[in-house]
C-alpha cells in the first residue's frame, strides 16, 4: 500500500501518545471500515523512566514492544517513523493531529495552513497547557512526513452546537465576545460514538468520557447541547489531578491568603487536585477502589466524590432534556472500572436507566471503546476528497 493509500492518525495525550495507520478509503463497509486500522500503536510514560512504545499490525504481522525513555513527544514521532521504515510502511497522504483546543476562531477540523497555523499560536493563552506541545507535534511532523497534508481536528469542534445558554458564562458580555466562553472537550471521542451508534442513537443520551480527564456531553437528537468542561479542560466533575467545577471565591481566597499567583493557581488546580488531592496522592481509580475496599477512607472519598459527581450530572441532563434514552460509558475508567459505573448508576434506576435487560426492555445502558484515532482518520479523508 502506498503513501497515496494512507492517512496517520495522531492522538496526543499529556504524557502519551497514541497513533493509527488508516486506508485513505473507507472501503465497502462505509464508516465502519475506520475503525480497523493498518497498524496501530502508543508511547506511554513520556518524560518518565518507564517509557513504553508499542506498534501491531490488524493481521498480526507486526509486533513491536520496546521499554523507552521518551524525553518528548517529538522523539516518540521519529520512532513511529523509524518502525514504519522497518516495516516497509509507506509515508501518509495525511497526518491528522488531535488537537484539543483550537481558540476562538478554530472550531472546525481543517487543513493546517501557515494562517491555521498562525490563529492556533496566538491562542496558546487559551490552553498553555495543550496548545505549545501540539504546535510541535504538528512542526515535527511536517518536517517528518514531507509532502503529507497537515490536518488538525479539534476536541471542541463538537460541541460548537452548544446553545448561547450552555456556552455563556455569567460574566458581562464582552468576556464572551473576547472568547471566554464554554468550548467543551473530548468531542473527538463523542464524536465516535455517534459515528458509531449511527441509526441505534436514540433522540436523548448522555455520554460519559470518564479517565484521568472526565467530561459529560447531553446529546440531543445526535448534537452536543451541554457538557462539563468549560472554557479549558479543568472544570467540571473531579478528575485525576484537576478540580474540576470549583467556587471562585476558594482561588480568591487562595491569592490572598498564600499569595498564590496565576502559575501556583495553575499548577493546584490541574496537577495536584482532583483525586490525587483527595485521596492523598493517588489519581489512579483502579487503586482508589481497591484501597477504598480495604477501608482507606481518603481514598474512599475520592471515589464518592467522582462517581457522585458524574451522577448528579446525568440527573441534570435528565432535567435538561426531558428524560435520558441511553447512557453511555467511554474512557479508561468509563470502560473498564465495572464499579465506578454501577455507582454512577445505582441510584438512577427512576430515570428508566437498565444496564441489563429487565422485563423484557433492552439495556439502555452502554460501555464503547472510544476510537480517536478512526475519528480522525474520517475527518482526514473528508477534508482529502
Amino acid at each position: 500500500m502506498s503513501a497515496r493509500d494512507t492517512v496517520l492518525a495522531l492522538n496526543s495525550g499529556s504524557s502519551s501518545l497514541k497513533f493509527a495507520l488508516f486506508a485513505r478509503e473507507a472501503g465497502d463497509a462505509g464508516q465502519a471500515a475506520a475503525a480497523k486500522p493498518i497498524v496501530e500503536g502508543s508511547a506511554s510514560g513520556i518524560g518518565r523512566d518507564d517509557g513504553r512504545f508499542v506498534m501491531q499490525a490488524a493481521d498480526g504481522s507486526i509486533h513491536v514492544d520496546t521499554a523507552r525513555r521518551f524525553k518528548t513527544q517529538t522523539e516518540v514521532l521519529a520512532q513511529i517513523a523509524a518502525a514504519f521504515d522497518e516495516h516497509a510502511l509507506a509515508r501518509p497522504l495525511a497526518v491528522g493531529h488531535r488537537v484539543v483546543h483550537g481558540g476562538p476562531h478554530l472550531r472546525e477540523h481543517c487543513v493546517l495552513t501557515a494562517q491555521v497555523r498562525e490563529t492556533l499560536a496566538a491562542s496558546v493563552h487559551f490552553a498553555p497547557l495543550h496548545i505549545p506541545p501540539a504546535l510541535g507535534l504538528i512542526d515535527e511532523a511536517t518536517k517528518m512526513f514531507g509532502n503529507a497534508k497537515q490536518i488538525a481536528c479539534f476536541d471542541t469542534a463538537f460541541h460548537r452546537t452548544l446553545p448561547d445558554r450552555a456556552s455563556h458564562f455569567a460574566l458581562p458580555r464582552r468576556y464572551a465576545q473576547q472568547g471566554v466562553i464554554r468550548y467543551g472537550f473530548h468531542g473527538l471521542s463523542y464524536e465516535s460514538l455517534v459515528r458509531r451508534l449511527g441509526a441505534s442513537l436514540p433522540a436523548r443520551a448522555v455520554f460519559a468520557h470518564l479517565g484521568n480527564g472526565s467530561s459529560l456531553c447531553a446529546v440531543q437528537d445526535g448534537v452536543s447541547i451541554d457538557t462539563t468542561m468549560g472554557m479549558t479542560p479543568t472544570g467540571g466533575v473531579p478528575m485525576g489531578t484537576r478540580t474540576g467545577d470549583l467556587d471562585p471565591g476558594v482561588l480568591l481566597h487562595l491569592m490572598r491568603t498564600e499569595q498564590l499567583d496565576a502559575d501556583a493557581l495553575e499548577t493546584l488546580v490541574n496537577h495536584e487536585s482532583g483525586l490525587a488531592g483527595l485521596s492523598g496522592g493517588e489519581s489512579q481509580m483502579q487503586t482508589l477502589t481497591e484501597r477504598a475496599q480495604r477501608g482507606d477512607a481518603d481514598a474512599a472519598l475520592a471515589v464518592e466524590a467522582f462517581t457522585s459527581a458524574v451522577r448528579k450530572t446525568v440527573g441534570a441532563y435528565a432535567a435538561l432534556m426531558g428524560g435520558i434514552d441511553m447512557l453511555v460509558f467511554t474512557g479508561g475508567i468509563g470502560e473498564h472500572s465495572a464499579e465506578v459505573r454501577e455507582r454512577v448508576c445505582g441510584e438512577l434506576g427512576f430515570l428508566g436507566l437498565r444496564a441489563r435487560e429487565t422485563n423484557g426492555l433492552a439495556a439502555n445502558v452502554v460501555t464503547l471503546r472510544a476510537e480517536e484515532e478512526a475519528q480522525i482518520a474520517e475527518h482526514c479523508r473528508a477534508l482529502l476528497a
